[in-house]
């Protein structure tokens, strides 16, 4: 079997650390299907967030935020941290509503208008 290579990517934005309340689902796992959790840091494109299941990366799955937030999200990396289960890292693909973070450029404009 041909091992598939991982390339890393420069993040386009810095992560800031932010403990955000989420809900995840998509893994099977789950009860219910729904794992609520907390988020270590995020940017307008993504998140660090802790888990208690194992991940494959380029999984999909569905995160959630209050008030509005939702997206389908990408698994980026999965790693175990010790006594407390992984930690996965997620791309946002398709987001709808507000996160806590906005995008750069809307950032941008707001301060040149």
């Amino acid at each position: 079997m041909a091992k598939v290579k991982a390339y890393a990517v420069k993040r386009s934005e810095r992560r800031v650390p932010l403990e955000v309340g989420v809900q995840i689902v998509g893994h099977p796992d789950a009860p219910a299907g729904v794992e609520k959790t907390f988020t270590q840091d995020v940017s307008s494109r993504g998140a660090r967030v802790r888990t208690t299941r194992r991940w494959q990366t380029n999984d999909r799955l569905l995160i959630a935020s209050q008030p509005d937030f939702r997206a389908t999200a990408r698994v980026a990396y999965c790693q175990p941290v010790w006594g407390e289960g992984y930690a996965i890292g997620l791309e946002f693909l398709e987001p709808t509503g507000q996160w806590i973070i906005a995008p750069a450029q809307v950032q941008e404009r707001t301060l040149n208008a």
